[in-house]
């Protein structure tokens, strides 16, 4: 299964150019049912959650919003409908409007039957841990949601001349979200949600010892032994980490709690691919290891757990 996969709704594609574009200088590639199914049998993926990846709806206004992600959520749901055995689907909200992000949740579980919720690293500049978000994590924790926490381009950071932001300030963006969700205590308080972090966690896995001590050094009541312990309830997919990464995220992650992933197609699908071989070639990899990579994400997506 393979839980970082994403739709690009053509409609989407043409409405993103009159709203602000992709600012992390990336671009839209071409994309299909056909094509997404066509990648999977040469990857021999049986099942692809899709999402709409960053900038998401967030070049629109705020009143446009709740219409947009309506939109988007709607193809969405057909194409899990259209294939419901190879196919599942990460809903999109009008964040940062509470209210309206709340109303369409409801309405994506209650009546779209979505199999989870695809959140962003940051929303205007707001990481997740903001109270502002609070009401939001109410309701996921009700919902047993499982998040995907996609990384978006930071606030306020000029890309590097030449570099778009997926090169180096998204890995930075999964960093700094979960080290937020951390501190903020969100771990503890929302033990339900089960949140999925992008390629690998970001630069997290190496330098949590790191988060870890320096954090108990500087906060009343807490040890880094703590710290440590809410950093590993994430989930950490696999997509675009290197092989010199995996063996820190080896390291830190519980094996039950890395899952495959693959970012096509902005990953290519030769980029998907190499990744993919890549870590068919690791070596550091047992073949109970393997078998949890390939299929423990099953366990976060109830639907579709027994096919």
């Amino acid at each position: 299964m393979d839980v970082h996969t994403h739709l690009v709704p053509e409609f989407w594609a043409e409405e993103l150019k009159s709203h602000g574009g992709d600012p992390s200088g990336w671009g839209q590639p071409a994309w299909s049912k056909e094509s997404v199914l066509a990648f999977m049998e040469k990857a021999e993926i049986s099942c692809s959650i899709l999402s709409l990846t960053a900038p998401g709806i967030e070049g629109w206004s705020r009143a446009e919003r709740p219409d947009i992600a309506r939109r988007v959520n709607d193809y969405g749901a057909e194409l899990v409908r259209s294939d419901p055995d190879r196919f599942g689907y990460l809903c999109t909200l009008p964040l940062p409007d509470i209210e309206a992000s709340l109303a369409e949740l409801k309405r994506c579980y209650d009546e779209l039957s979505v199999d989870g919720v695809c959140l962003h690293s940051n929303y205007d500049g707001n990481y997740l841990g903001d109270p502002l978000y609070d009401p939001l994590w109410s309701e996921l924790e009700a919902r047993k949601a499982t998040i995907f926490l996609h990384p978006t381009t930071p606030a306020g950071v000029k890309v590097l001349e030449g570099q778009p932001s997926p090169m180096e300030d998204y890995p930075a963006d999964t960093t700094k979200v979960s080290l937020d969700l951390v501190t903020k205590g969100h771990m503890t308080r929302y033990p339900s949600v089960r949140i999925v972090l992008s390629h690998g966690g970001g630069f997290m896995p190496f330098v949590a010892t790191r988060f870890a001590e320096l954090g108990a050094s500087i906060t009343k009541g807490t040890s880094a032994d703590h710290i440590l312990a809410e950093l590993r309830k994430f989930y950490f997919d696999t997509a675009l980490v290197a092989p010199s990464g995996m063996p820190s995220l080896l390291a830190f992650a519980p094996a039950d709690h890395i899952v495959f992933g693959t970012d096509f197609p902005y990953a290519s699908e030769a980029v998907s691919l190499k990744f993919t071989e890549n870590l068919d070639a690791f070596q550091g990899l047992d073949a109970e290891t393997r078998t949890l990579i390939d299929k423990g994400a099953a366990s976060l997506f109830p639907r579709l757990s027994s096919r």
